[in-house]
């Protein structure tokens, strides 16, 4: 009798619970409408609690298997902001906000890869391994579509979820498969602390500076910075920014990195809220860095690269940007933390360059236009065979 009544409060307990848990993920967003809006909210919480009591009380009264409350707690806060159909928002579980932050600061465990979800065919693709890292070790290449980790298939919806398979315990084996020109190959890589170089430079031709930045993770501006110096005292003439392939991140670190190639006081970059607050960040230092620079860019060119390059092209008239159209993300993300130590994901911002234009699905046009050699990507091709 006592174990019955254990179990009905139990139950009693759990579906509280789910409910309460939906309920605050409704009233956070919530908090950021009007008066009216929240009206409609309340609404909305009043079906959505009764649709999951009723669920709960089927689940509870036929279902055979076991139940996992938390797994299935995690699952429908993910499909409700899913169900936004923005491929950037989401909600991120309290261990997916740790491996998060452990990317942005630019160290993290895993096979050392940058993945993408194509929208368009929901699959992963590798944007690009990283350099010296397992990935790379082993072959993995840009282009290859990730299809399975540890025998677990992933559509590019589940690039978190694949994301997270790749990085477990350091020293374990991820078998890792991919398809390449429509043959499947497979991979046993293994997971390692992986440092994330932003930054790669040298001089060519002996008075042209070349700097590669692959993302704008935590200290990339820092990184910049002292390797300008570097090439200053080598007296470079020029300077060739090669921000091909990177996908973006921290937009402070790319503003911060414009600032030095900015007169004072112009236009870097302006933001756009929900309601319509609009926000122009501007440069605050002198220019430091006064040569002849051409930008390279291509379609894989995101987020803070495009970002980077607008404020950059649209305040210097000597400044020249080749190589194929970029991205197209003109959106920018800002990561709420919930009270569990997980995060809501959302697009908050659009953002326009210096002098007004939209980016968002529609990129950046190159000044001279160049499509990279026929069957080579940047990871295959010879410097001496690099067109771009």
């Amino acid at each position: 009798m006592k174990q019955n009544k254990f179990k009905t409060i139990y139950k009693a307990f759990m579906l509280i619970l789910l409910t309460a848990v939906i309920t605050f993920l409704i009233t956070s967003i919530a908090m950021y409408n009007k008066y009216n809006d929240y009206k409609v909210a309340y609404i909305q919480q009043d079906e959505i609690s009764k649709t999951f009591q009723l669920f709960r009380k089927y689940i509870s009264e036929k279902y055979i298997g076991e139940i996992n409350d938390e797994a299935m707690i995690e699952s429908a806060i993910k499909g409700y902001v899913k169900g936004l159909g923005d491929q950037y928002s989401e909600y991120i579980t309290s261990d997916e906000m740790e491996e998060y932050m452990q990317e942005t600061i630019g160290k993290y465990v895993g096979i050392g890869v940058y993945i993408v979800n194509n929208v368009e065919t929901d699959q992963i693709i590798v944007l690009m391994p990283i350099k010296d890292s397992p990935a790379e070790e082993v072959g993995i290449l840009p282009g290859d579509i990730l299809t399975k980790v540890d025998g677990i298939e992933y559509k590019g919806s589940q690039l978190s979820q694949a994301s997270a398979a790749l990085k477990k315990e350091e020293g374990t084996i991820a078998q890792v498969e991919v398809i390449r020109n429509g043959n499947v190959i497979n991979f046993n890589i293994e997971r390692r602390s992986i440092k994330v170089n932003h930054i790669e430079s040298k001089v060519i031709e002996g008075n042209i500076g070349y700097i590669e930045i692959s993302t704008f993770d935590e200290g990339t501006y820092e990184e910049f910075a002292k390797t300008w110096e570097e090439l200053k005292n080598k007296n470079v003439k020029s300077i060739i920014i090669d921000l091909r392939n990177n996908g973006g991140g921290i937009v402070k670190e790319a503003l911060d990195i414009a600032d030095l190639m900015v007169e004072k006081d112009k236009t870097l970059l302006i933001t756009k809220s929900k309601d319509g607050t609009e926000e122009i960040n501007k440069s605050e230092k002198d220019k430091s860095i006064d040569l002849p620079i051409v930008i390279l860019i291509n379609e894989n060119t995101a987020s803070s690269s495009e970002i980077l390059a607008a404020a950059i092209k649209e305040n210097n008239e000597n400044i020249k940007i080749v190589g194929t159209n970029s991205y197209g993300k003109g959106v920018i993300q800002t990561i709420f933390s919930l009270y569990d130590g997980s995060g809501l994901k959302l697009t908050t911002n659009e953002y326009y360059t210096p002098n007004g234009n939209t980016i968002n699905k529609i990129g950046i046009k190159p000044d001279v236009e160049v499509q990279l050699t026929d069957g080579k990507t940047l990871y295959t091709i010879e410097e001496s065979e690099d067109n771009q």
